[in-house]
């Protein structure tokens, strides 16, 4: 099974697109990847966005990117993402159970974490890459700070991250931020191209 640091490479930026309709989403899908985003999560935590995610699955496949369903904290939802196409599933929360679930169906997990005895815990069950969440509440401080116990594991801030704050975020040892309104205007998307540019390793 490709794990994620296979599926995320060196690429420090991802877009949220979260309970938009299957046509909106492709087309901010788009715009996305037109700005050099290559990682790309759609939340699916009700069963009617999964149809978004399918969406986005297939307009990612025309053009060789990668799509991984967000907000994934059941089982069934594990199942659904993989039905969908999706390539990884996200969660805002540590469940092993749903790890477990998730690495049996080929789908490498990310799940989310706000405390050191989180990250132990999810260290010990073998992830790599966690997600910060909610990162803005966190702060930037957080992730100089659990580097230090913590130096082989690969956080992706998420939860309130936006275009300008972005930066310190990396700067303090993210490895990814995850950014989930940028696309709503032109200047924001313009800048979230200046970002991918300015964060490549």
């Amino acid at each position: 099974m490709t794990n994620l640091t296979e599926l995320f490479g060196d690429h420090r930026v991802m877009t949220i697109l979260r309970g938009l309709p299957p046509a909106e989403t492709v087309a901010l899908a788009q715009l996305a990847w037109d700005a050099g985003v290559e990682l790309l999560e759609v939340p699916i935590g009700t069963a009617d966005q999964v149809p978004a995610l399918a969406a986005a699955v297939a307009a990612g496949a025309e053009r060789g990117k990668l799509v991984g369903a967000g907000t994934v904290i059941t089982q069934e939802q594990v199942a659904l993402a993989a039905g969908a196409g999706a390539r990884y599933t996200v969660a805002p929360g540590l469940d092993l159970s749903v790890l477990a679930a998730s690495l049996a169906a080929g789908l490498p997990h990310l799940p989310g974490v706000a405390t050191p005895s989180e990250v132990q815990r999810a260290q010990a069950a073998g992830c790599r890459w966690l997600k910060a969440f909610p990162a803005a509440a966190l702060g930037p401080g957080w992730f100089r700070a659990i580097r230090g116990p913590f130096p082989a594991i690969r956080f992706v801030a998420t939860g309130g991250v936006s275009v300008d704050s972005a930066p310190e975020f990396l700067a303090a040892g993210a490895q990814v931020v995850a950014v989930g309104s940028a696309l709503a205007d032109p200047s924001t998307r313009e800048r979230l191209g200046e970002l991918v540019k300015n964060s490549a390793n």
